[in-house]
This record gives structure tokens, sequence and C-alpha cells, in this order.
């Protein structure tokens, strides 16, 4: 007996040890630095790259804003700000959360509505009228305190496709099997994501949402004309396989916050 307790003792030393050692050696990449905008770029649409309309994203006391108080109205000035650089095989951690009333003028599914965007085409190749990148969207909603389900870490798919389950799924948004997350507290969402093999979205350390096999493509051309993504970067990669891209943060139309964005590269670990 006390035999077996030592040995149970010691398997519990190795796995604790072993469960720090691989915290301690994680190299998570700060994708905001807290300050500024450096490494990134924006693109509001309707107007040029790193145009920042109406100082529409920010960063105040460390936080990253994306804020609507100079706005009179949305006019559909969707936003994105990019990070510059591309990756395929990553772990994506984001705390955001949604502060404050929405935007008069946006629509009604944009109430507490931004999201994360993947593998998404660069932001230098977008037309000046583009509302949503190509991308596959880690959307994130807010619950709206009215008892009402509302799942967050969804997906939806701008210009994309992908399988869940195994089977092709053209839906333009899918619900995850997250709960609810009312008023204004803070979110936090890791997103898992391997090439074209495999993209989970978890939250508190469970999988609420995964897919496969995302693709370029949009079957629904009414789409395609209301997103403005009639352009050479989509119109070159329909039908191919998209394994990787630029992460970008989502503006439209109700004010959200990031805190954390921050990034641990797997490609060096996975071989594609």
């Amino acid at each position: 007996m006390i035999q077996l307790k030592f040995l149970l003792s010691c398997t519990c030393m190795v796995l604790l040890f072993s469960s720090c050692h691989k915290k301690n050696t994680e190299n998570w990449i700060p994708l905001f630095n807290g300050k500024d905008f450096t490494g990134w770029d924006i693109k509001i649409t309707g107007h040029n790259l790193n145009d920042n309309y109406l100082n529409t994203f920010r960063v105040e006391n460390g936080v990253l804003k994306c804020a609507y108080d100079r706005y009179q109205n949305f006019e559909d000035k969707f936003g994105h700000i990019y990070y510059k650089t591309p990756y395929s095989y990553y772990r994506l951690r984001v705390e955001y959360r949604f502060t404050g009333n929405q935007t008069p003028g946006g629509a009604e599914w944009n109430v507490r509505n931004s999201g994360v965007m993947l593998h998404s085409q660069p932001a230098n190749t977008l037309t000046k009228n583009q509302t949503f990148p190509v991308s596959l969207e880690m959307q994130m909603l807010g619950g709206l305190s009215d008892g009402k389900e509302r799942t967050t870490a969804n997906l939806c798919t701008p210009g994309t496709q992908v399988k869940t389950n195994g089977q092709l799924n053209i839906e333009h948004c899918i619900s995850s099997a997250s709960k609810t997350y009312d008023g204004d507290q803070w979110v936090t969402v890791e997103m898992l994501v391997l090439g074209d093999s495999l993209v989970q979205h978890s939250i508190d350390g469970k999988v609420v949402f995964e897919y496969t096999k995302p693709i370029v493509e949009d079957d629904d051309e009414g789409m395609v004309k209301y997103l403005n993504m009639e352009n050479s970067w989509f119109a070159e990669r329909r039908g191919k396989p998209l394994k990787s891209g630029h992460i970008a943060l989502q503006a439209e139309s109700h004010p959200v916050e990031f805190r954390k964005v921050e990034l641990l590269d797997l490609s060096k670990k996975i071989k594609p």
C-alpha cells in the first residue's frame, strides 16, 4: 500500500511538472501590443487602405476599441483591422467584450455582433467598397439580456465554404454550442487553426464548434455582389482550398473592445 501511494505521488508530480514545463515553454506572441496599431492595417468600406474613418479603431488604456462616438449614422461602414503577417497553423486567443449601444443605422442583426476573421485575404486586395474580406469568421455575439439563447464563437463564411461533421455546409452562419454571455463581461475565445485540416473554437477549455476543409467559394451570387467580393483575389482562388491567411478584427456598428490578441505559432511543430 505504501509503495502504491509512493508511485501515485510520483506520477502526479511528473504530470504536474510536464504541465508547468509545457506552459512555460509556449511562446505566445502578442499581436496587439496594447499601445498602438504596429503590425496592423485598417480597411473600412468606402475608404482607402489605412484611412481610419472617424477614428473607428483606437487604443485607449491598453485596449483596442472599435468605437462609434463620432458617427451620426453607421451607413454600412463595415471595418476590419488586419494583422499584416499571414499564418496557417496556430492557436489564437482573444479577449473581447461588447459595450454600450449600437450605432444608429446599424442592422438589427448587428446588435452586439463582431468577429475575428481567420485565413482572410490581405487588406490591400479588397475593393474600395467591399464590406467583408473573403475569410472564415469566428463570429462573436453578445447576449441581449432577454432570456433568449444567443451563442458566440459561431462561424460565418463570407466567400467561403466548409465541412461540418464531414459534410459540405453552405450555410452563411452556423451556431456553436456555447452558452449566452449577457452584459459587458469579458469573454475569452481560443481558436485552433491547422491549415485547411481543422479549425476549432473553444471557450473555457471546451470546444464549442469545429469544421474542416475550408475553400474559397460562395454559391450565392447575390451574396457575392452584396459583399462586393467581385475582385481578382476571390476570382483567382474560387474553388480552391483555403489553407492560410491573415487575422482580422471586425467592426460592424456595435462598440466592441479587445484587450488581448495573442498567437501561438504551430507551423514548426506541425508538418502540413
